[in-house]
């Protein structure tokens, strides 16, 4: 696996939109440029030159400073949302290991079959006569994984790609953008799979990578040099491949990702709608927990799986 590079480089590539759009002070006139700031689209007579390419009227009357990785002072490095998330799911697969767990497997703890994802524990099913409407697990699955070898990969990942996208969108849009893809995911898995028992943090990350690759394009950047296109199809073939793989919950929190990063570039980030941006993702996340409901007592798309399942 090639991941994306972790230097920097994605935060300070030039801010160049391969389509055309209009100035966002002058909306008669079309433009190529945007602001290398802010990220809105600035016709000739709104642009002024910086050591760091054109900026906006705006922008231009701040400081000028080159934004790194290493110099984004609003996100500390030890006190990122990244780090949190990474540490709230060791805690649980530590607990899955305490309530009845082991590193190979962690199916029979009391945390895993209380937190699991499964149609037939969210709406009464035909044959079923357990509990029921335990509305929780489209959230709690999440946090659970199933393995070591599972929770490793899924944190390595989170650790790569979380630097990215957190700093370039700010935190509280990289918390939105994970929460909304982690329901979406949700909603995926039971679409295709909802008698399968689902754990894991992919759905999530999917989301994270969907709008990583949102942000590079609506940047400028290359999907396939900076090594996002490729990290999406080894992951997609990887999830094809082996048995046991949400397909659903990969899928749905990708859909996710590329719709709530699409936002936040379009609506927070250049019309200054943080708000708004904000409410869509909630509004996604809301339509996929009434999705996953509304579908959790199917048969499924594809209840038999799906894939080449090695």
């Amino acid at each position: 696996m090639s991941p994306p590079r972790r230097d920097g480089s994605f935060l300070t590539a030039s801010v160049r939109s391969m389509d055309t759009d209009v100035c966002y002070r002058h909306p008669s006139r079309q433009t190529r440029v945007s602001c290398s700031s802010c990220g809105r689209p600035i016709c000739p007579d709104c642009m002024t030159p910086t050591s760091v390419g054109m900026r906006c009227p705006e922008c231009s009357r701040e400081r000028t400073k080159v934004k790194t990785a290493r110099s984004l002072p609003s996100i500390p490095s030890r006190l990122t949302l990244t780090n949190a998330l990474i540490a709230i799911n060791v805690i649980a697969f530590l607990a899955e290991i305490a309530t009845g767990g082991t590193l190979g497997s962690t199916q029979h703890s009391t945390l895993y079959q209380n937190g699991a994802l499964a149609g037939y524990l969210i709406v009464h099913t035909p044959g079923y006569t357990g509990q029921t409407h335990e509305y929780w697990r489209l959230l709690s699955y999440g946090f659970l994984h199933e393995s070591l070898l599972h929770i490793l990969f899924n944190m390595v990942f989170l650790y790569i790609m979380g630097p990215l996208l957190e700093p370039a969108i700010g935190r509280l849009n990289y918390a939105a953008v994970y929460f909304a893809s982690l329901l979406a995911g949700s909603f995926g898995a039971l679409l295709l799979q909802p008698d399968a028992p689902t754990v894991g943090a992919s759905g999530a990350l999917f989301g994270v990578l969907g709008a990583l690759i949102v942000v590079a394009r609506k940047r400028g950047i290359s999907i396939w040099q900076s090594g996002l296109g490729i990290t999406l199809a080894i992951n997609i073939v990887f999830a094809l491949t082996y048995s046991g793989i949400s397909i659903g919950a990969h899928l749905g929190g990708l859909v996710a990702g590329l719709i709530s990063g699409a936002l936040i570039v379009e609506l927070s980030e250049r019309r200054r709608l943080r708000g708004v941006a904000l409410a869509g993702c909630a509004l996604l996340a809301v339509l996929s927990v009434a999705g996953a409901i509304t579908v959790a007592g199917a048969t499924g798309l594809t209840p038999n799986g799906i894939g080449i399942g090695l």
